[in-house]
């Protein structure tokens, strides 16, 4: 059980990691242009990739009769907008987090003055 066990970690390690080498290889995990560089490159190249794929598995003679797949849905998305967004909400919340911790603090110590008196 243990080797089984130990066998399976390897494995999800090394798929992990394999996915890990994809994302860095085609610049998912660079600055924000090249991530929307990358997923202009994915929404070009995947269509045609999943039509030749259900061609070759047969899908296209199973389903209806059905020689063309749906149009890709359009993603308006922009990751450097959204990661950009990210960025200045955290910066937001540590720049008031010593004013925000000093007036807790106050508040408590006056609460607790409240509760001895």
């Amino acid at each position: 059980v243990a080797a089984f066990d130990s066998f399976r970690f390897i494995i999800k390690g090394s798929l992990a990691g394999a996915a890990v080498y994809v994302a860095y290889d085609q610049g998912l995990l660079g600055s924000g242009a090249e991530g929307a560089e990358a997923l202009k490159k994915a929404q070009t190249v995947l269509p045609p990739a999943i039509k030749e794929w259900t061609s070759y598995v047969g899908w296209e003679v199973r389903t209806m009769q059905i020689n063309t797949l749906p149009p890709t849905p359009k993603i308006d998305f922009s990751p450097s907008d959204s990661w950009n967004k990210g960025v200045q909400t955290v910066m937001s919340a540590l720049s008031v987090a010593p004013t925000r911790a000093c007036e807790y603090t106050m508040e408590g110590w006056k609460y607790m003055k409240d509760l001895v008196k």
